[in-house]
């Protein structure tokens, strides 16, 4: 009898022991890497989804983060994507455009009446349409995160209109479109990555740069810049992406959970991205920092050329207009 209640306990222990080692098995880690601030609004957004996916998985599928360029640059991370060594990565939509020349549209100056209008585009058909596009590449787009509008700081003068920034080197990322907007307000576009952008400010490589106040705050560089000029000339979304092969190991449910998760935290980002974003300006005040509001139009006239050059590249040129006149399904 003892005999038989010793194997029956056994038995059952070596059951739970292969169930134990199965459920261990079974789970998936993804590696999300990107060169934000842990403090940032997006990168508290992408640990939003990280709880929800492990929730909405039961613990089956997680999301470990590595702010901060721990694992490299935004054109390393990406390249990491494309062969398969690291799962997702979060860029600026103006990198993208060296994969999908669709997304050189939100490079180019105000194409959005307003932040519903935004939104609403980021939402639409439009939106899925330019996230899917660099699929041929390796990167599929799971989404958009606000990085708000994007306007000039400099170092030593204020720039009230475009003629401020004449013979001026601005720190821009690296895209054709960024460096046209910069040329078509007279200034002198020079890329450099933002992990050396404060050191370049502080040596004067450059005279300014131009960013969201999130990022003009967290990275210090009001330390060193003391004109925050909002013309707010671009809003240039963040990109979440995942690696097509990553992406192509993760079964139907996975990825059903996975969109889930990003999609809940679009909704969060968004509401704490303002927020972020009034307590910048207060701080960077506070610093020192002269904070301007130019008249809009002198930008907004000027840029009209960089319109034009896309005129001769009708996928962009027509969703251009397509953008300008999108309206979403309440305002129609």
């Amino acid at each position: 009898m003892k005999k038989n209640v010793f194997r029956i306990f056994t038995f059952i222990s070596l059951i739970v022991l292969v169930l134990g080692c199965s459920a261990k098995s079974d789970k998936r880690v993804l590696k999300l890497a990107h060169g934000l601030d842990p403090s940032h609004p997006v990168h508290k957004s992408m640990e939003f989804m990280a709880q929800r996916l492990k929730e909405k998985s039961n613990g089956t599928l997680e999301i470990q983060i590595y702010p901060s360029q721990q694992l490299g640059n935004e054109r390393q991370l990406v390249e990491l994507l494309q062969i398969g060594s690291l799962a997702m990565t979060k860029v600026a939509a103006s990198v993208m455009e060296n994969f999908s020349p669709l997304y050189t549209v939100f490079g180019l100056p105000y194409i959005f009446n307003d932040d519903k209008h935004k939104f609403a585009v980021w939402d639409s058909e439009i939106g899925e349409r330019i996230l899917t596009s660099s699929e041929k590449y390796l990167l599929r787009g799971l989404c958009y995160y606000d990085a708000g509008n994007r306007s000039f700081y400099t170092i030593k003068s204020q720039v009230n209109s475009p003629a401020d920034l004449t013979g001026l080197k601005i720190r821009v990322m690296e895209s054709q479109t960024a460096m046209k907007l910069v040329r078509s307000l007279t200034g002198s576009p020079t890329p450099i990555s933002w992990g050396e952008l404060y050191t370049a400010l502080q040596q004067g490589v450059v005279d300014g740069a131009e960013n969201n106040p999130p990022s003009f705050y967290l990275s210090r560089h009001y330390e060193v810049c003391k004109y925050y000029s909002l013309d707010e000339h671009t809003a240039v979304p963040d990109v979440l992406l995942i690696g097509t092969k990553i992406w192509k190991t993760l079964n139907k449910d996975q990825q059903k959970w996975l969109q889930e998760a990003v999609k809940e935290s679009t909704v969060y980002q968004r509401k704490i991205w303002q927020e972020a974003s009034d307590h910048a300006i207060e701080e960077v005040k506070k610093a020192g920092v002269q904070v301007i509001r130019p008249d809009k139009t002198p930008f907004i006239n000027m840029v009209q050329p960089v319109y034009e050059e896309y005129k001769d590249k009708p996928e962009i040129y027509n969703l251009l207009k397509e953008i300008k006149e999108f309206k979403n399904d309440s305002e129609n």
